[in-house]
């Protein structure tokens, strides 16, 4: 074979085999094998080929016997089930193991039905590996019959159909996804045929149009029609355009929905051409943007709320995007700084710098590196800023940060606290000047919590009960304990009732304070409910009304008083009346019998004396009259008092000779000082005072006595003294000088008195804004002196007081109607009481110039008038039929009695009687007991001297 050498190249192949022979040689055969080598060789290309496809497709050769159920499985079957290459074939049981349960028992019935009949047979199942991999297997295979013609042979393939049946899975998702997020996001397709016109739209479009689908599609047209009238040349340009463009072209533009309204759509088309580049139709897509554009405009209008908002309630706000040098301000934030809207925003550094406060800058900063450093998401802080125009403001500031976008953004709001802190601050002013005048005023507060039952005090209920505060409030037995026993049970109910229903409740009650002092409360509470959580509270206060109790009993006391002394007056002044009548009769008829003694013998003496004695116990009589009812007014404070400037030396002068005969009894002398001043007073009440000190002066002196009137100037004031060198006074008896009816034991005495002249005086002094001091020694005598405001006048007569009835003459003479003197004048009088009548007609009967006539009453008086229209009315207050006021009204009202002048006659004599009726018209007011001289003085000043009748 070495001799041969290798075979020439397309010479052929040979084979060589050997064998031993039985002689001990070889025997060589040489055979040529081209042939065979050629196809063994094919043989291996195919089946590397057949191996090549059946990884790549996923295919795998299986078979088994029949009987015995054993088999084999290739390479590709064992990855199949997801066991490595060269491991045993598993038996028919063990690999139906790795079948999913939902196809397993399909598999084996199919499989056991197979073996049964020779023939085709497939079936789709799923297996899951060790590592829990499911894989779709698609399985084929036919059984052969053997020599004894019953099955033998199972031969078959497997498919691996996983990685097909997830791309189409896959792609059925893709497509469903497609669909939904065109359906969801409004999104439609349509296309424009342009060799028919017509217009197909997919199932959105369609829905979007509310239009059921049309396989036939809408004309132009129609689409056309659709169109808002405001959009559609804009929609036609876009079409013209796209005709002419390679490139998408956009479009918005309303639609009418098939229910009247329009939905705004964004179209885009482009235009799809042959091979020659002409135009064939128009593919497009259009997206609904109603909602949103609705959206945005809300967006834009929260925007815009939002901004006036932030702008009235002073919040500015801003944005500032990571690796920006500068934020976005809104408007509010330039004007809480002063920048213009031009001016650009600060940097940190900038802000820090220019718009803080210094002193807050190093806190500002450490906060902000501190949270940088945390990566905390917000951050909150106070500080005060500056404005450009220096102004510092009380700033909050709120910080968030974003991370959700691709570029981190720090946002926030920064509102202006300046204004609202100056309110709470001035609330809170208010708040302490309250709680300080609830203290001032002595108010105490108290709050209970309906739903919890907490109460609080504040130290001012403490102090209002004498106790020393406590932080705390009173228990219930404290409380109960500090109320007056007799209010305890009324208190204890009625806040348990006003509890109860919720009212407000109002009461007073006592309390008793540890030293005993027992002290009137009022008390107000309210119930009050936060409308929030619905809790409920009772708040309250308690003040002290200890002194308006007692003012309020004080005043009670001056009503009872008051009422009392009305009484009294009605009494005195009806008294007065009834003592007045008599006395009248009294004195006048006394007077009129002194006057007509005209005898010379010791019998006509004595009569006189006794008619003397008559009179001067009348007059005495009335001057106590007089002087109950001064006093009595006094008290009532019904006198009222005319302060003027008043001469001194006139008043003095005057006074003098009212003395009467009490200068002779004793004897005494009356000196007079410096008395050129003038003083503030009443001049008629003042020569009161002075007659009732010179009248003590004289009565109490002794015989041959002095009394001496000077005046001096103090200052503002005026001392006017009365001295006497009578019989003094003891410090006892000064002790109760001024009581009413108490006369120091000179009532034991035959000197006339009252024992009420000096109350007297001391009253009209006081009233007149003056003092009265005494100084008095027994045996020595004695010093009055009124202290009264000096005034500036002029030569004093202004102190002149004409007497009453001559006054009344005086301003009722000018009414009289001018007539000769011969002439016969005529008087009415009406009045009641025949003696009265008698009295005036006696004293009328002695002028031969003058006619009485009498009224009995009322109704007859004015009558009388109407008829004798007489030159003067007396006019009693008191009649039987109607009161004087009447006829006087009734006298005024006709025009033939109107100007009679009318003076009034009455017995009534207290100070409102007489105002009263001098408001109403009287030309003057005489009181009885009339005096006949001063009666008779005043007849001559109204109708001139007269001869005797």
């Amino acid at each position: 074979t070495a001799e041969l050498g290798p075979p020439a190249r397309g010479q052929g192949l040979y084979e060589a085999t050997s064998r031993p022979l039985p002689s001990g040689g070889w025997l060589l055969t040489l055979q040529a094998q081209d042939a065979l080598y050629a196809a063994r060789a094919e043989s291996a290309r195919q089946g590397e080929l057949l191996a090549l496809a059946r990884h790549f497709g996923r295919l795998g050769v299986w078979e088994r016997n029949v009987r015995s159920l054993q088999g084999r499985w290739d390479a590709e079957v064992l990855r199949f089930w997801g066991l490595p290459p060269g491991e045993a074939t598993p038996d028919f049981q063990a690999a139906s193991g790795n079948i999913v349960e939902a196809d397993r028992e399909a598999v084996r019935t199919l499989f056991h039905h197979s073996l049964a009949r020779a023939g085709h047979y497939a079936v789709r199942y799923r297996v899951r590996t060790a590592d829990g991999t499911m894989r779709r297997i698609h399985s084929q295979w036919r059984v052969k019959d053997g020599a004894d013609g019953q099955p033998e042979q199972v031969l078959g393939v497997m498919i691996d159909d996983s990685e097909p049946y997830a791309l189409a899975h896959s792609s059925s998702e893709l497509e469903s996804q497609l669909a939904l997020a065109m359906e969801l996001g409004g999104i439609s397709v349509w296309r424009h045929d342009l060799t028919s016109g017509r217009m197909h739209h997919s199932a959105q479009g369609w829905a979007t149009l509310g239009l059921a689908p049309r396989p036939e599609g809408l004309s132009v047209d129609e689409v056309r029609a659709m169109i808002h009238p405001d959009d559609l040349a804009a929609v036609v340009a876009s079409a013209d355009a796209a005709m002419s463009s390679a490139q998408p072209v956009d479009v918005e533009a309303r639609y009418r929905h098939a229910d009247g309204s329009w939905r705004t759509q964004m179209l885009r088309r482009i235009v799809l051409r042959d091979a020659a580049g002409q135009p064939k139709a128009v593919l497009g897509v259009a997206l609904d943007i109603t909602e949103r554009l609705a959206q945005r405009r809300r967006a834009d209008e929260l925007s815009r709320r939002f901004e006036t908002v932030t702008r009235a309630v002073g919040i500015g706000h801003w944005l500032h995007e990571a690796g920006q040098p500068h934020g976005v301000w809104s408007e509010q934030l330039r004007a809480m700084f002063g920048l213009t809207p031009d001016e650009p925003v600060p940097t940190l550094h900038e802000w820090l710098a220019h718009f803080v406060h210094p002193d807050d800058v190093p806190r500002l900063k450490s906060t902000l590196k501190g949270w940088m450093a945390s990566r905390a998401e917000s951050l909150e802080l106070s500080f005060r800023g500056l404005r450009r125009d220096g102004e510092v403001r009380q700033l909050l500031s709120h910080s968030q940060v974003e991370t959700g976008t691709a570029s981190p953004m720090v946002f926030g709001v920064l509102v202006d606290l300046t204004d609202r802190l100056r309110s709470e601050q001035a609330l809170k002013n208010a708040e302490e000047r309250v709680a300080l005048a609830a203290r001032g005023a002595g108010l105490g507060t108290w709050e209970l919590d309906l739903d919890t039952l907490d109460v609080h005090w504040d130290e001012q209920m403490w102090h209002l009960r004498g106790r020393t505060p406590e932080p705390r409030a009173m228990t219930e037995a404290e409380w109960l304990a500090c109320l007056h026993p007799e209010d305890r049970q009324r208190t204890g109910r009625q806040l348990s009732d006003a509890l109860a229903r919720g009212t407000t409740f109002e009461q007073q009650f006592r309390v008793i304070w540890p030293d005993g002092q027992v002290r009137w409360l009022a008390s107000r509470s309210m119930e009050i409910r936060d409308a929030a959580n619905g809790r409920r509270r009772r708040i309250a206060i308690n003040w002290d009304i200890t002194d308006s109790r007692t003012a309020q009993t004080v005043r009670q006391e001056r009503e009872i008083a008051q009422r009392e002394n009305a009484s009294k007056s009605r009494f005195l002044a009806r008294m007065s009346h009834e003592l007045r009548t008599p006395l009248n009769a009294v004195l006048g008829f006394s007077q009129l019998l002194l006057a007509e003694e005209a005898g010379t013998d010791a019998v006509a003496a004595s009569r006189r004396r006794r008619l003397d004695h008559i009179r001067s116990a009348g007059l005495h009589l009335l001057t106590l009259i007089n002087d109950v009812l001064d006093l009595s007014g006094l008290e009532a404070g019904e006198i009222r008092i005319a302060l003027e400037s008043v001469a001194l030396r006139p008043l003095v002068e005057q006074t003098l000779p009212m003395l009467g005969p009490l200068q002779g009894q004793p004897p005494v002398q009356l000196t007079l000082g410096a008395l050129d001043l003038h003083v503030r007073a009443d001049a008629t009440r003042l020569r009161q005072v002075l007659l009732n000190l010179l009248s003590n002066a004289v009565k109490y002196n002794r015989p041959g006595g002095q009394v001496h009137v000077e005046a001096l100037r103090e200052g503002p004031h005026v001392r006017l003294r009365v001295s006497d060198t009578g019989r003094g006074m003891t410090a006892e008896q000064l002790a109760q000088l001024f009581e009413p009816f108490n006369r120091l034991g000179a009532d034991r005495e035959a000197i006339e008195g009252s024992g009420i002249g000096l109350a007297i005086v001391k009253a009209l002094v006081e009233r007149m804004g003056g003092t009265v001091h005494v100084h008095s020694e027994s045996g020595s005598g004695s010093r009055f002196e009124l202290v009264l405001a000096a005034a500036e006048g002029d030569d004093g007569t202004e102190a002149w007081r004409t007497p009453p009835l001559a006054a009344a003459a005086a301003a009722a003479a000018p009414a009289l109607p001018a007539v000769a003197q011969s002439r016969q004048h005529c008087v009415l009088y009406i009045e009641d009481n025949p003696v009265n009548a008698l009295i005036i007609g006696e004293l009328m009967a002695r002028r031969s110039d003058l006619v009485l006539h009498v009224a009995v009453d009322g109704n007859s008086g004015v009558t009388q008038a109407r008829n004798l229209r007489p030159d003067l009315v007396l006019l009693d207050m008191q009649l039987p039929d109607f009161d004087g006021y009447e006829v006087l009204r009734r006298l005024r009202a006709e025009p033939l009695t109107a100007g009679i002048p009318c003076i009034a006659l009455s017995a009534n004599a207290m100070p409102e009687d007489i105002e009263r009726a001098l408001r109403a018209g009287v030309s003057d007011y005489w009181t009885k007991p009339l005096d006949f001289k001063a009666f008779m003085a005043s007849l001559d000043v109204l109708f001139g001297k007269s001869a005797p009748a």
